[in-house]
Formats: structure tokens, C-alpha cells, sequence
């Protein structure tokens, strides 16, 4: 069976999205019904030991490779897991020993787990890649090639405003800041979805309100209509 959760709706149908892109796409982090019922109920702490569990080992781990080298952190972490799985094995061993019973191997499940990549699966995430690079190529060039000059003028702030993240942040501390926030701006907006909504709304508005007001006050890309001209001419 494909890992997959619907994605957007057209006309009221949903389209199939791979749990990595449910989990990737932060538009679908406050539409419980756009994400994978996995990563729903892990951010929106539908079972707090669980999405507890996750979260702290990941934000342990991230503060880990912040302080070591990937390959440290990477080999410390399998020592750590292969030590304990070990150390159960064994445990495990001794007590059917000890009882004289024949439970068989404690990883026995696992073992058997699937984990190959159906060709379907396979189709379906290069699909919805293959989408996204598209849209985001398309958008790149609409965007540098002044397609709307206020949209473009809109991303040169958004790069403006972004060289002084840079500085003030490095990479890995925008991943730990993005992963705080997966596990914490949904829940958030559950909560107060009316008081934010309501916000959210009224600074929208004031953004398409001064938006229209530059585009009325900016000339360029602002055509005439083909009859004003046909009567000037006449």
C-alpha cells in the first residue's frame, strides 16, 4: 500500500501526497486534512508519550549535530542503539533459558517489517518532486524577470530581510527553530484558530489594500484598455 495522504482539494476531491511532502509542506502544518495521519498526529500531540518521544529525541539529536559532526553524532547514536538492541537480545535469551519457553526473536516483527520501495511509491514521490520543481522554477523566473513589479519588489524584501537572518542565525539553528515550530505552531493554532484567524485576516487585507494602492501608483505593467486607445486615436 502507497504512504500517501491526499493533498489539495480541486473541486472538492483531494489529490494523493507522500508522507515525507505531508511532513515537508509547512502550508499543510495548520490543515490537519492535508497531512498524513502520521505526522498529524505526531505534531499535533494526538498521543503526547509518543509525539513526546519524537520530539525530544529529534531536538536531542539536532542539538547534537549542532555541537559535533554529522558523522560523530551519526556513529555515537548507531553505538547507542546497537548496544541496547544487543543488550536486549541477550536479555531476552536468558529469560526464555530461564522459563523454558520458546517466544522465539524479540525483533521478530521488525524483521519481518517490509521495507522495500514499491515501483508505484517510487512514481508517486518523483511525481510530486517533479511538481514542485516545476512550480518552484516557474515561480524563480516570474519573479527575477519582473514579471508584476510589485510581486517582484515584495521578494527583493523578503532577500533583504533574509540576509540579516543569515546573519543572525546559522543553518542549523533555522533546522532546530523549524522543528520547535512543527511541534508547536500547529497545536498553538488549534487552540486559538478563531482569535488567530480573525488577526490574520485583518493584516491580509491591509496587505492587498497597499498592495492595489503601489500597483495604482506605479505605471509600469499597468496597460490601457484597447478602446480608450481606439477612441484617442479617432
Amino acid at each position: 500500500m502507497v504512504d500517501t495522504v491526499e493533498e489539495s482539494a480541486q473541486n472538492g476531491v483531494y489529490k494523493k501526497r507522500p508522507f515525507m511532502c505531508s511532513l515537508l509542506d509547512p502550508n499543510a502544518w495548520f490543515k490537519p486534512e492535508r497531512l498524513h495521519p502520521r505526522v498529524e498526529s505526531l505534531i499535533y500531540w494526538r498521543d503526547v508519550k509518543k509525539s513526546g518521544i519524537v520530539f525530544g529525541a529529534g531536538l536531542v539529536t539536532l542539538l547534537a549535530i549542532s555541537c559535533f559532526s554529522v558523522i560523530s553524532v551519526f556513529a555515537y547514536l548507531s553505538l547507542l542503539l546497537l548496544a541496547g538492541t544487543i543488550a536486549f537480545r541477550i536479555y531476552k535469551s536468558v529469560m526464555q533459558a530461564i522459563q523454558k519457553t520458546s517466544d522465539g526473536h524479540p525483533f521478530k516483527e521488525y524483521l519481518e517489517f517490509d521495507l522495500t520501495l514499491s515501483q508505484e511509491k517510487i512514481q508517486n514521490i518523483a511525481g510530486v518532486a517533479v511538481a514542485h520543481i516545476n512550480g518552484f522554477t516557474a515561480e524563480l523566473r516570474r519573479l527575477f524577470l519582473v514579471e508584476d513589479l510589485v510581486d517582484s519588489i515584495k521578494f527583493g524584501v523578503i532577500l533583504w530581510v533574509m540576509t540579516y537572518i543569515g546573519a543572525w542565525f546559522n543553518g542549523m539553528t533555522l533546522v532546530i527553530l523549524a522543528f520547535v515550530s512543527l511541534f508547536t505552531l500547529p497545536k498553538v493554532y488549534e487552540n486559538n484558530k478563531q482569535s488567530i484567524d480573525t488577526y490574520l485576516d485583518l493584516a491580509r487585507s491591509k496587505v492587498a489594500e497597499v498592495t492595489e494602492k503601489i500597483k495604482a501608483a506605479i505605471p509600469i505593467g499597468n496597460k490601457k484598455p484597447v478602446a480608450a486607445e481606439t477612441d484617442k486615436d479617432k
